[in-house]
């Protein structure tokens, strides 16, 4: 599994319709719209790190819309179901 954080700078008249469609493209799994140095902040999944090239250079930079991205790449993802989990093993 690859995992992707993808800051976004739109054109600002562009920050719903770039969203919209970025959300659509295959990988993305949720597109937040965010104040302070970009616009929008993509969450990417894919199967392979491979992958990720057709989600971001070829998907999301040639949304209409779309100035600029920056491409934070996940090593290792904390959740709180991940801690449950490990307390949940075993125990009967």
């Amino acid at each position: 599994m690859a995992d992707a954080i993808v800051l976004i700078t739109t054109e600002s008249d562009m920050v719903s319709e770039a969203a919209k469609r970025i959300v659509e493209l295959d990988g993305v799994q949720d597109v937040y719209s965010v104040a302070g140095d970009v616009d929008l902040v993509a969450v990417v999944s894919t199967d392979h790190f491979e992958d990720l090239t057709s989600v971001i250079p070829e998907g999301i930079d040639k949304v209409d819309g779309v100035v600029g991205t920056q491409t934070l790449m996940a090593f290792r993802t904390y959740s709180r179901e991940d801690e449950q989990a490990a307390f949940d093993l075993g125990g009967d």
